[in-house]
């Protein structure tokens, strides 16, 4: 596309800097938080109204000043959000962070709360324990896990758990050392799932009470060599797990016992269509709300493969990948009702929305491409449904 990051961000400052006379959220209404690769003046988190019926984003600017807020992740109360910060220097200190921010209902912006030191360089996820009393981050760089709490106002405390991995697999550059991509707790929020990129690992740990994680037994299962597992999603109503590999491009599906924690492979299948022979990656995966299809992001085909899932086994047969009419798409992610998938094109600083036919999940785009300055994660939010903490 003609415009550049820098143009983008822009537009996206002088938006934000103006304060709306009335409420631009009324309730029930649906925003779209966009994380970023972004550091300097008027760079950070963008957010943009939903249309459910229409499939339309409307851009609405900046929400929050920050460096690098490259992960996203929504409190169950929809109060607060959580960024990581994926930097290597924090402080004056070697590692990344994470801020705590509270959500205005009328505006849609974001109010900072506090900051954490993650305790590792360069964090790449975070997510919400489902009782909502801890946030979880994977320091990619720093091959390290932590979880720090939610106090009764939003504010994240001091760590109350951290893990530093330790290993290496075959790739000699991608996997000299430990790389945590992704942490997941279950639905029940008693284990937690660290896809490990370095180590061709799913860690598996039990979540105390107090934050702590504590090795599974067994503590880990291990992919084929030079794999590297980054991120997982849990299949909504069967004991299945789908682990997305970057380096080799393809999907594990895994059983799980919910009982023990415990994972055991079933399947492993491709991404990217037969007969394509140029480098490529994955990056996201998401099951369908329904259960019955799943997709991955390929980047540098530049595509999201679809998948149907067996309703019996939760195992997988490739549909087709359907391209994101744009570069490098690093995440996305599918609306509440299950009817949109929205594609974040990093590379070429776009947004693409895709219908989901409901029968076959195959992805049929809508609209213009929206721009969004390297964009690198979706988090969907809907206005007047706070709960307490």
């Amino acid at each position: 596309m003609a415009l550049t990051s820098l143009s983008l961000l822009a537009g996206a400052g002088s938006a934000a800097s103006a304060a709306p006379e009335t409420p631009i959220v009324q309730p029930g209404q649906t925003l779209v938080y966009v994380g970023a690769y972004a550091s300097g003046p008027n760079r950070g988190i963008l957010h943009y109204r939903w249309n459910d019926a229409s499939g339309q984003l409307e851009p609405l600017g900046l929400a929050a000043e920050i460096e690098n807020p490259s992960f996203l992740a929504v409190h169950p109360n929809r109060r607060w959000l959580y960024a990581v910060n994926e930097i290597d220097r924090f402080q004056g200190q070697p590692g990344g962070a994470i801020t705590a921010w509270t959500v205005d209902p009328a505006s849609g912006r974001l109010q900072r709360l506090n900051q954490q030191a993650t305790q590792g360089a360069h964090p790449c996820h975070v997510t919400v324990h489902p009782n909502g009393k801890f946030a979880l981050v994977a320091n990619y760089s720093g091959g390290s896990v932590a979880v720090f709490p939610i106090g009764a106002d939003g504010r994240l405390g001091a760590v109350a758990g951290f893990i530093q991995h330790e290993g290496s697999s075959i790739n000699p550059k991608r996997q000299q050392g430990p790389h945590a991509h992704g942490i997941y707790p279950d639905a029940a929020g008693r284990f937690v799932y660290v896809p490990d990129l370095g180590l061709d690992q799913v860690l598996v740990y039990r979540f105390e009470e107090d934050g702590c994680l504590d090795p599974s037994d067994p503590p880990a299962v291990t992919l084929k060599p030079g794999s590297g597992p980054r991120h997982l999603c849990f299949h909504p109503q069967q004991p299945v797990v789908y682990v997305v590999n970057e380096l080799f491009s393809t999907v594990t599906v895994f059983t799980n016992n919910p009982a023990l924690g415990g994972l055991k492979e079933i399947q492993t299948i491709g991404t990217l269509p037969p007969g394509f022979t140029g480098e490529s990656t994955t990056a996201e995966i998401e099951v369908h709300p329904t259960g019955r299809f799943l997709y991955a992001s390929n980047r540098g085909h530049d595509s999201i493969a679809v998948y149907a899932v067996d309703p019996a086994t939760g195992r997988l047969s490739f549909r087709h990948a359907t391209s994101t009419l744009g570069k490098t798409p690093r995440h996305f992610a599918i609306a509440p009702r299950g009817r949109w998938l929205l594609a974040a094109n990093q590379g070429s600083n776009t947004i693409v929305g895709f219908r989901i036919d409901p029968e076959s999940g195959a992805l049929t785009p809508v609209g213009q491409p929206v721009p969004a300055a390297t964009p690198v994660c979706l988090q969907f939010w809907q206005s007047g449904l706070g709960v307490p903490h």
